[in-house]
């Protein structure tokens, strides 16, 4: 079944590479004998998506997308290989849609002569509260 990204968008089966794989740390009885862990691999250069969405993919900066373009997934949160398949595919398809979605450009403002007027007075209190509390000595 293809992963649906958008209404026009799904991968392929034959685009991810899911591995079962051991999973780490504590276990019971079945840690040294169940693959439970799925190790998923995407290649985002021989991948169907659209040109737009290959491009914002590979300039991510994210830890999980190799130098060569290759998405690598570990997912081992389930006890079942089947919840961790879902879990990988479903990151998958978080990092894909949010690499996508398209910042709203930041305008700089200025602040307003009213708040710069309460800003310098709240220091000039501040100040004179902390005035009247040193020690006056005189000589």
């Amino acid at each position: 079944m293809p992963l649906r990204i958008s209404n026009a968008i799904e991968i392929a089966d034959w685009q991810l590479e899911l591995t079962a794989i051991r999973a780490q740390g504590a276990g019971g009885q079945n840690v040294n004998k169940v693959s439970s862990a799925i190790h998923l691999r995407f290649d985002i250069n021989a991948s169907t998506l659209p040109p737009f969405y290959k491009e914002r993919l590979l300039k991510l900066s994210d830890s999980r997308i190799t130098s060569d373009g290759i998405i690598i997934i570990k997912a081992q949160k389930h006890r079942t290989q089947e919840k961790n398949r879902e879990d990988a595919l479903l990151r998958l398809k978080e990092l894909i849609t949010s690499a996508v979605v398209v910042q709203k450009a930041r305008r700089a403002t200025k602040a307003t002569k009213g708040s710069q007027r309460r800003r310098m007075d709240k220091k000039t209190q501040r100040g004179q509260t902390k005035n009247l509390r040193s020690k006056k000595i005189d000589y």
